[in-house]
């Protein structure tokens, strides 16, 4: 119930599904089940696209992805073709509620939100995210607290190198990068009385693209491994040893949110979409092509000759090159729309290797969003409901690859992350309906006696108040 008073507690863990949380995992982790039975609980829609960046922006701002200008990790600044940028929280045009709660005179600690680098100044402490460069001195605000933070659990882990082969060495650091920061989580929890206490967890994430395979039989690679399934199991253990730990000095009146970006799931393959657009002659290369896993920035493209070109990840982010908006575009903006037509057709009449459909869901940022920001792709496209990536790369002679072209990889995302609520004297328990990401913002806020802001999209989820 909305209380002025209420403090929050929110536990982030990225990627995790609730198949994994609520089911799999779960006998591995008694103080997860013991708060999962005084919580509401289920399964948290994320948002499009279900990428970390935007969906935990969208989660606290209350905000859609195209109001926010966020579409992943990456983004082309605008009349450029190759000029990114990666997004940072002073780009956010709407504000998350830890900086509504600062503003009225909270105080809030928030560890590893993304965005999260630069930290923003709230009132509080706010440590940056997994984007944080290698050695980054300014990685917490206020500044003063670095060295105490690093000297909590001697030193500071933002992320390990995944997609990787040395898979021991992977999950040795994912445990130790854990512990480290759930350590300094524990010592800010006791340093004050905080109305707001966020924590971003990005190892589930990590795991599930590092060992998919070794505990999911039905993955299509799926490989016998002792020592890593264990080492999976492990993960989790040590995950719920220290939510037990930080539960411990949790008052009885705190509110305890546990939430999740998106889910996550095995992954079929990758589909290579510039391969597929050369193909078509929507994309066409000065030259011969180059060789295997050539990236499409170093490729030699015929721009007088191109209309179109896409980029890799999650999903198929095309850009047309369009006439006065790109710097040698050739496709007038008013044949958009049979272009956008033209392809989903071809792409509908693609088989996967097995003779399966590739099942495209093109969507256009206008059609989805209320508004679009920043450099939006003009389709964005899912193959087999995302267990197909998007490959950028070129040069491998197939539209189709068994592993991700930047490194291997297990899972990718799902739309379905998990959301658990445990409130103090709370009567009511157990499995809830399906929530969106979008309100979680409102209903946070809503919660701690404050009324959102008019602009914001998400509504409060009454259930929940």
């Amino acid at each position: 119930m909305a209380d002025p008073h209420a403090r929050t507690l929110v536990l982030g863990l990225d990627s995790v599904p609730p198949g994994l949380l609520f089911d799999r995992f779960l006998p591995l982790m008694p103080n997860m089940q013991r708060l999962l039975e005084r919580s509401v609980y289920g399964t948290l829609k994320s948002c499009d696209p279900p990428i970390t960046v935007p969906a935990w922006a969208v989660m606290f701002t209350g905000m859609d992805p195209g109001t926010l200008g966020i579409y992943g990790f990456r983004h082309r600044r605008p009349g450029t073709y190759w000029d990114t940028y990666s997004p940072t929280p002073q780009l956010l045009p709407h504000p998350p509620v830890w900086e509504i709660l600062s503003r009225l005179g909270k105080r809030v600690a928030v560890i590893g939100m993304p965005p999260g680098y630069p930290p923003p100044r709230v009132n509080g402490v706010y440590i940056s995210d997994f984007l944080t460069p290698d050695n980054a001195k300014d990685f917490v605000q206020p500044p003063e607290l670095a060295e105490e933070i690093l000297g909590v659990a001697g030193g500071y882990d933002f992320d390990v190198t995944f997609r990787a082969t040395d898979r021991q060495r992977i999950g040795e650091q994912l445990i130790a990068m854990t512990r480290k920061r759930w350590a300094v989580a524990r010592h800010l929890w006791k340093k004050e009385r905080w109305d707001l206490f966020a924590l971003h967890e990005i190892g589930p994430d990590r795991i599930h693209h590092t060992f998919w395979k070794y505990f999911d039989l039905g993955h299509p690679r799926s490989e016998k491994n002792p020592a890593f399934y264990a080492l999976v199991e492990e993960y989790y253990r040590m995950l719920d040893d220290e939510l037990g730990q930080f539960l411990a000095l949790v008052g009885d009146d705190v509110t305890v949110f546990i939430l999740s970006d998106h889910g996550s799931q095995m992954m079929d393959g990758c589909f290579c979409i510039n391969e597929w657009l050369i193909s078509k002659g929507y994309l066409t290369l000065r030259g011969p092509m180059p060789p295997k896993g050539t990236q499409i920035e170093k490729a030699a493209i015929d721009w007088s000759k191109t209309r179109a070109w896409g980029a890799g990840g999650y999903y198929a982010r095309i850009f047309f090159n369009v006439k006065g908006r790109e710097p040698n575009g050739i496709l007038p903006a008013d044949q958009m729309p049979g272009l956008t037509a033209q392809m989903t057709r071809e792409l509908a009449e693609v088989r996967l290797p097995d003779g399966a459909p590739l099942s495209p869901d093109v969507r256009e940022p206008a059609a989805i969003y209320r508004e679009v920001r920043g450099d939006a792709p003009d389709l964005m496209i899912y193959f087999a409901q995302l267990k197909w990536r998007s490959a950028g790369t070129i040069g491998h002679g197939t539209m189709f690859l068994k592993e991700n072209d930047t490194g291997p990889d297990d899972s990718v995302h799902s739309f379905d992350g998990v959301y658990a609520m445990a409130e103090p004297g709370r009567a009511q328990h157990g499995p809830q309906p399906d929530r969106a990401i979008i309100d979680i913002a409102p209903t946070v806020l809503r919660r701690m006696g404050i009324e959102p802001p008019a602009k914001m999209q998400g509504r409060a989820i009454a259930e929940l108040l």
